[in-house]
């Protein structure tokens, strides 16, 4: 298995090199000299001025997304922030489905509650979910980080996001950055790594001493939250079994997925009933798949089937708040109470929750070369437009990555290149010295 994952990381994934861990400190170290660190975060920022930034207006497509560089820097308000310098974002389908107006009334009052009253405009709306970067400042209770730590964290849906140089988070929010993974590598991971947990251990109720041999179906395997809930789970011990197209089958494979099913083919469905029945279900893909996904689960045995596509924020845009919430409650009550009915299945929805902590277990488990990033784009900060554009035609394998810190990315891959070719030059003048 130890080389399977090795192959995995080196066809498919191009993870940098053990020794790129030094080239990071390296590289924070460098940045950081021009700037006085402190030991605490015991004063709030002084930063001031502007920054650029991919910045909406109003909901739309592309056309929507528009370039400025007279953002004023956000800045660390509370105690419990922390301000981050963006080296790398990543995109999620949620970014298209906000950029549209997806959930715009929900998140909305979630950012604040008064502005159903006062009728407050959400714009100027910065998207992206995911960030890695380096700490700026942070307030005078934060105690886990201080300026200069690299960090990732996802960034939630109610809050400015990480197409921007600067982003503030709470310090609950924040993890350490894995040591092995370049930020370009790391911001491929929080967002989905905190969806996937989301759903499997506070919906599904999986963890990793529950988990061994446990048989679990990902539909829709291939994506960002589906290549990383391979991972974990086999990390876990269990067994896991996926659903992808046919040229997604080896990714999927590489990443340790026990069975793979191409669900383009006709007997896609017939395949899986041959199966053995599974313990939990992760439904990526929702629609009609549900119903024929529930039938695939052990009945009376605890078994659950966990879907991260639901109709709450739908039904809140269509209905308003009020009527939306109440629709939605009432459809997963019924779900749930059919399910328990007709077979003993636990029915459930799944939702990305903000999580600091989870993120530095799955840092170990990173540094620990179990679970690998899955980057399948990268576009540099001036591309943002296309970057929507290659996550919108579909079919994603990975995840895409916006290189938001261009400059500091090249200085890395440069120290990369140096730390590598050092052992080099160690071996020739031993062999010329015997």
């Amino acid at each position: 298995m130890g080389s399977v994952r090795a192959m995995a990381s080196t066809r498919l994934l191009c993870l940098f090199n053990a020794k790129a861990a030094d080239s990071t400190k390296t590289l924070a170290s460098a940045y950081w000299s021009v700037l006085p660190r402190r030991h605490i975060c015991s004063s709030p920022s002084r930063l001031h001025g502007c920054m650029s930034a991919w910045v909406m207006d109003q909901y739309g497509t592309n056309g929507a997304l528009k370039y400025t560089e007279e953002l004023p820097v956000p800045t660390v308000r509370s105690p419990s922030e922390v301000l981050i310098k963006v080296h790398a974002a990543s995109l999620n389908p949620l970014d298209i489905s906000m950029r549209s107006g997806y959930g715009a009334k929900l998140l909305k009052f979630r950012r604040d509650p008064l502005s159903v009253i006062n009728n407050d405009n959400e714009f100027p709306l910065i998207l992206g979910r995911d960030v890695s970067g380096v700490v700026v400042d942070c307030g005078s209770e934060v105690t886990h980080v201080v300026p200069g730590d690299e960090v990732w964290a996802a960034v939630p849906p109610w809050k400015q996001g990480s197409l921007a140089e600067f982003v503030t988070l709470t310090e609950f929010e924040v993890s350490h950055k894995p040591k092995l993974l370049s930020h370009t590598e790391a911001a491929s991971i929080p967002y989905v790594a905190n969806t996937a947990l989301s759903a499997l251990v506070n919906a599904g109720g999986l963890c990793r001493d529950s988990s061994s041999n446990k048989r679990v179906l990902i539909t829709g395997g291939s994506g960002g939250v589906g290549t990383f809930s391979i991972q974990l789970l086999k990390a876990w011990g269990a067994h896991v079994t996926v659903t992808c197209s046919q040229n997604a089958k080896g990714l999927v494979r590489g990443l340790g997925a026990d069975e793979v099913v191409d669900y383009t083919t006709g007997d896609s469905l017939e395949q899986l009933e041959m199966m053995e029945k599974f313990d939990l279900i992760l439904d990526n893909v929702g629609g009609e798949t549900e119903q024929w996904a529930v039938g695939l689960l052990k009945s009376w045995s605890g078994a659950k089937y966990v879907t991260l596509v639901t109709p709450l924020l739908l039904n809140t845009d269509s209905l308003g708040l009020m009527d939306g919430l109440l629709q939605a409650g009432c459809s997963l009550h019924s779900k749930v109470t059919q399910n328990i009915i007709s077979s003993g299945v636990f029915y459930r929805w799944g939702f990305y929750a903000p999580d600091g902590p989870a993120l530095d277990e799955v840092s170990k488990l990173v540094d620990a070369g179990m679970i690998l990033p899955v980057v399948e784009a990268q576009f540099p900060f001036t591309q943002v437009p296309q970057a929507f554009q290659k996550l919108e035609d579909g079919h994603a394998r990975g995840k895409t990555v916006v290189r938001v810190a261009e400059e500091d990315d090249q200085q890395a891959e440069e120290l990369v290149q140096n730390r590598r070719a050092e052992p080099e030059q160690e071996v020739h003048e031993t062999a010329k010295q015997n």
